[in-house]
């Protein structure tokens, strides 16, 4: 049985929703998945730097109702965040990074995933803008220094779209995809269809805790942007950057176009494609798109998301799942960790042999 030192990068939703499963799950992952986690290092902006050698209780972590700089008042602790002390010291073997996204330039979640490849260190993250801004240069950090850089959940949160087309959909010839890839979005264009205005849809979002204060990234298309360049660059092979992807989100869309819509047998959705043109290139997009009710992702409603993946042996396949969600995103970061268990011992199996 293998004990895997983690540490856990930012505190908040998804690495606290991660704890939660640590200190509830762990004897069964030792039983089902042949390995336990030990969180031995915390950073977060709000609650400062802790570091045990030895391990910290999972269970006080996420019971304990800890202020601004609460860290500092415990042993091993400082009421700063030194996220880059942590990532380079911490006695860890995977680095969990799950702070906040920068569409911008990805940092400084960029530098957190660096300073941890090049420590010899595994990570795993549910951040969009390291993998849509600086995947090839972090895969080949890894592959220098022998660890894994996992990111399952920078797409559909727990759903398994990019694992599932690298395993499943192998030699399925993927020639394109489409996708509901933002559940806020998703939401209000429901609700919009529901009979509210734009403005009085977001506000609900937001009452319910799906968009934020600022809603712009989800609601002008950049999120869905930066799961365009990830899906395309991981499953079509493309070398799309960010600013390469047109981008046109939903806040124009008036009450009278989407009764027009219904009135057409259609909806609206925000669609996020890629497809490889005849000459080779990769061409992405973000825009709303009216759908008939009939297309397989005019029917995905709320904050569930789903990708079609359009191949040349199968034609199309759709995959829908929780595209939010504390508690999924964290699965996904425990099915990268997974992954990496797998081929760590997948590999010492063939070194023994």
């Amino acid at each position: 049985m293998k004990i895997y030192n983690i540490a856990l990068i930012g505190f908040g939703g998804v690495n606290r929703a991660l704890t939660e499963l640590i200190a509830t799950k762990n004897s069964l992952w030792e039983r089902d998945l042949g390995f336990r986690l030990n969180i031995v290092a915390v950073s977060d902006l709000h609650l400062g730097s802790l570091i045990s050698p030895n391990g910290l209780d999972a269970k006080t972590l996420i019971e304990a109702n800890f202020a601004k700089g609460g860290f500092g008042r415990l042993s091993g602790g400082s009421a700063e965040a030194d996220n880059e002390t942590i990532i380079k010291s911490a006695p860890v073997d995977i680095v969990v990074e799950a702070t906040f996204t920068n569409p911008k330039d990805g940092e400084p979640a960029i530098s957190h995933c660096r300073w941890a490849l090049k420590s010899g260190k595994h990570v795993v993250t549910t951040n969009k803008g390291p993998v849509a801004i600086a995947a090839q240069e972090l895969k080949a950090l890894a592959k220098a220094n022998n660890v894994h850089f996992e990111y399952e959940g920078s797409v559909m949160s727990g759903t398994p779209v990019l694992r599932m087309a690298e395993k499943t959909l192998s030699g399925a010839e993927i020639k394109g995809f489409e996708g509901i890839l933002n559940g806020t979005s998703n939401f209000v264009l429901g609700r919009m269809e529901n009979g509210l205005d734009f403005a009085s849809a977001v506000a609900e979002a937001q009452a319910l805790g799906f968009a934020e204060a600022d809603p712009t990234a989800d609601v002008e298309g950049l999120d869905v942007r930066l799961k365009v360049v990830i899906l395309a660059n991981e499953l079509l092979g493309a070398n799309l950057k960010p600013e390469e992807v047109s981008c046109e989100g939903i806040s124009k869309l008036s009450p009278s176009d989407i009764d027009a819509a219904a009135k057409a047998n259609s909806r609206w959705k925000l669609i996020g494609s890629a497809v490889r043109n005849a000459d080779g290139t990769i061409t992405g997009s973000v825009a709303p798109k009216q759908l008939p009710l009939e297309h397989p992702l005019a029917g995905v409603n709320g904050a569930t998301n789903a990708v079609s993946l359009n191949t040349e042996l199968l034609g199309s396949v759709t995959v829908t799942g929780p595209g939010a969600g504390r508690t999924e995103t964290a699965y996904a970061l425990l099915s990268d960790i997974v992954a990496i268990h797998n081929a760590r011992s997948g590999s010492l199996a063939k070194d023994a042999a």
